[in-house]
């Protein structure tokens, strides 16, 4: 996951001010020494790494903070407010026009950044705001692109308007206005063509789409994993054609995340999602202070909270925690409690954005193995898809001679399944000393219901 590295060193330097009843000016130098490293073997700009460092630096030596009772908090404190002020303080969402006007939103960049999945994932953002959007084929050039666009406007539900290759996209962006007028469309997201490296015929043919359609935002999409390279791209990107926002993708692959830290400083343009997945729903809302606090290891919850209201089935939530409070609950809602946790984004997902991981026993997220806990996870489902509707419903019938059927029909062995139902058991009777946790105030959506 993005960060990691950068919030496993972040969290060393902070544990070390922790420690300390007092700090000396020395005392902060050399935590800053460390964060400004840690920084810039996350490819944060150079000139951003200094100017941040500059601005703690003068805030975290003041009189206020060196005398103060718990001088180790108030430097990172002063950290986090830095980090949200650099990623640009303020969420900004893409504007859409007043009234009937129609809102027509050019997505740019560069080839391979995932600009089409990225259109259709952002199509279905507007669909569940309400909004009507229409995808529109603008990449001629790209084999398969317009095919792609259409597959997945049909997965998200979105119409899509193309008229194949060989067409200027400003004459397809015309007429796909046109089409969205006769059809009642209010969102129209110009797919343009992307290519390899920026070159002088991309732009002009970008300038020509602006200048004959009336386009209300310009969004540009970068890959996270290229770094620097982003924040240039980006730059010049935003010199050509006055980028609106960006929107950055694989920021949950192994990527340093150091373009979330410098875009907007480098570029003045805000950063509006960030693509955490390859699902078309694995697009999520740009929060810098929730993406700062993700940074300093101190979880995410809002968004957790966001997303398990968005992804889990909320009547099955609902039941599934009455069965908890009673410890009740069978394989079948074992596998529903998987599938409801595979729908916010698997256990990775989850953990990464869990509170106080880095400090838990001393554990850091990535010690943890998510990829062999999922694995057993797939190994517990083989077994529980081996046994018959009736044994799934009543796990005290599962004597020796059903394990045995069920090893076999899983390819595992007899212990594994003993192993299985062991845990199992010992689960129930967590659930139903935990059931306070689970669900609001009368079952109702204001309490986080965990999924496992």
């Amino acid at each position: 996951m993005a960060f990691d590295s950068l919030t496993e060193k972040l969290q060393n330097v902070f544990k070390g001010l922790r420690s300390k009843g007092r700090l000396t000016e020395a005392d902060v130098k050399t935590a800053l020494r460390e964060v400004k490293m840690a920084l810039l073997e996350a490819d944060v700009n150079f000139k951003v790494v200094k100017s941040f460092i500059s601005s703690v630096s003068e805030r975290a030596t003041g009189q206020d903070v060196m005398n103060g009772l718990n001088p180790g908090q108030m430097v990172i404190k002063i950290v986090n407010e830095e980090l949200v002020s650099l990623m640009g303080s303020d969420t900004t969402e893409i504007k859409f026009q007043p009234g009937n006007a129609k809102t027509v939103i050019m997505m740019v960049g560069l080839q391979g950044a995932g600009k089409t999945t990225t259109t259709a994932k952002l199509a279905g953002k507007f669909l569940k705001k309400g909004k009507k959007p229409l995808l529109v084929a603008c990449d001629v050039y790209r084999p398969a692109a317009i095919k792609q666009l259409q597959i997945n406007g049909e997965k998200q539900g979105v119409d899509v308007f193309a008229m194949g290759e060989n067409h200027q996209p400003v004459n397809i962006a015309k007429a796909a206005i046109e089409h969205a007028n006769k059809q009642g469309h209010d969102v129209i997201i110009l797919d343009t063509a992307g290519r390899l490296h920026i070159d002088e015929d991309m732009m002009h043919e970008l300038e020509g789409i602006q200048r004959e359609v009336e386009v209300s935002q310009s969004v540009l999409v970068v890959d996270a994993m290229t770094g620097q390279d982003a924040v240039n791209v980006a730059s010049t990107f935003h010199e050509k054609l006055n980028i609106d926002g960006v929107i950055l993708t694989k920021l949950d692959g192994d990527t340093r995340g150091g373009a979330a830290l410098s875009i907007k400083s480098v570029t003045g343009c805000p950063i509006l999602y960030v693509g955490m997945g390859e699902k078309l729903s694995d697009l999520e809302q740009f929060y810098p202070d929730r993406m700062a606090s993700r940074i300093l290891g101190m979880g995410d919850v809002l968004s957790l909270i966001e997303k398990a209201g968005e992804d889990i089935d909320e009547e099955k939530a609902k039941e599934m925690t009455q069965k908890f409070k009673k410890a009740q609950f069978d394989y079948n809602d074992y596998l529903e409690s998987v599938k409801q946790m595979k729908n916010m984004g698997g256990l990775g997902s989850i953990l990464g954005m869990m509170p106080g991981l880095g400090n838990m026993g001393g554990a850091k997220l990535s010690d943890i193995d998510t990829d062999n806990a999922e694995n057993q996870m797939g190994r517990m489902e083989a077994m529980i898809y081996s046994m018959t509707a009736q044994e799934r419903s009543k796990p005290d019938l599962l004597n020796p001679s059903r394990k045995n059927r069920i090893a076999k029909g899983a390819g595992v062995s007899i212990a594994e399944v003993n192993r299985m139902v062991k845990q199992f058991e010992q689960s129930k009777k967590a659930m139903k000393s935990m059931s306070g946790m689970f669900g609001g105030k009368g079952g109702k959506r204001g309490g986080f219901k965990f999924p496992f």
